[in-house]
């Protein structure tokens, strides 16, 4: 029976309760086989009281030896430009890194990594609002625009606050599939895996509401992802034009109506891949995505691998693939 993963959160003073409480909140709800997927623990430099920006103290029990024995370290930030980090904290970022663990950080956490110089040359993101800062003070960054979070190697950065949320679910997603990042989210009540190239904001302010958001038209379209959508059918069940809901609906979720939906679809077809015994034809008609070459080619883009290759990771079952045609 293989272990939890180990994930390490180093709680940097003064952290932010709400990107502390982050991993753990997400991590503690992935489980595999009825078996828990990660251990979460809060580290700092030194054991005990750790101030937060809200003004209180935390008390965390574990020193930096916790990232020792990690699997993955993630740095959380105060959202506030910090000052110069913790050298115990560079220190034990860097024996990571040497030891190849995946490290991430949350919002404002990406200076530390800067710091230690794990960013160096890579794409990474942090909190909008001190962007420029970060590039301003390691220039060697490839700061990457409005994105909510960067995978580059086993280094990841988020932006800010909730987008800390869609990092943890991409790690779960990569580490168990998106079955049960998709249930993570569900009973933590937050919005599905989200792709990282999403803004961070927009700086176009939503018109003025005549009625409730989008959010029931894309319930709706969830319910028909195996039938030919378009632009037309979505803004017909919203009651709009297709400009208006081209423009709205980017506000609303800083992408497009399609972009949203070829999402859904690839994030529909890996369920169907990791619960299911479904020839690769049929998983792409019921995903909506058409034929087995079209999912084979979004889910290589979106993903790396193959269908079969997809399954074979990722599977929750031991079923045989139902006959039928289907590229791999």
């Amino acid at each position: 029976m293989s272990r939890p993963q180990r994930v390490a959160v180093i709680a940097a003073p003064p952290v932010s309760m709400f990107n502390l409480s982050i991993p753990e909140m997400l991590f503690g709800k992935a489980e595999t086989g009825g078996r828990p997927g990660y251990e979460t623990v809060i580290c700092a430099p030194e054991p005990g009281p750790v101030a937060t920006t809200g003004g209180l103290d935390l008390v965390v029990p574990r020193g930096l030896d916790a990232v020792d024995e990690a699997d993955t370290v993630i740095l959380a930030g105060s959202g506030a430009q910090p000052g110069e980090p913790d050298p115990r904290i560079l220190d034990a970022l860097r024996r990571a890194a040497a030891a190849g663990k995946r490290i991430a950080s949350i919002c404002t956490g990406a200076f530390a990594l800067a710091a230690a110089g794990l960013l160096e040359g890579r794409a990474a993101t942090t909190y909008w609002t001190y962007r420029d800062a970060l590039g301003e003070a390691h220039p060697g960054v490839r700061l990457q625009g409005d994105v909510l979070y960067v995978q580059d190697g086993p280094i990841l950065t988020s932006s800010g606050y909730a987008a800390g949320i869609d990092l943890c679910l991409h790690i779960i997603r990569t580490d168990h599939g998106a079955a049960v990042a998709n249930t993570v989210a569900r009973l933590a009540l937050v919005a599905p895996v989200r792709p990282g190239g999403q803004t961070q904001f927009t700086q176009t302010p939503l018109p003025p509401e005549r009625g409730a958001s989008f959010a029931a038209t894309r319930a709706w379209t969830m319910e028909h992802l195996d039938e030919p959508l378009t632009l037309t059918d979505l803004a017909r069940h919203a009651g709009v034009s297709v400009r208006t809901l081209s423009r709205r609906f980017h506000a609303e979720t800083g992408v497009s109506p399609l972009q949203w939906l070829l999402h859904q679809r690839v994030e529909r077809a890996k369920e169907l891949l990791e619960t299911t015994g479904l020839a690769m034809d049929r998983v792409a008609r019921a995903s909506g995505l058409g034929t087995a070459d079209s999912l084979r080619l979004h889910l290589l883009r979106r993903s790396g691998l193959t269908p079969s290759a997809y399954r074979a990771q990722f599977s929750r079952l031991v079923l045989p693939v139902t006959a039928g045609a289907g590229a791999e």
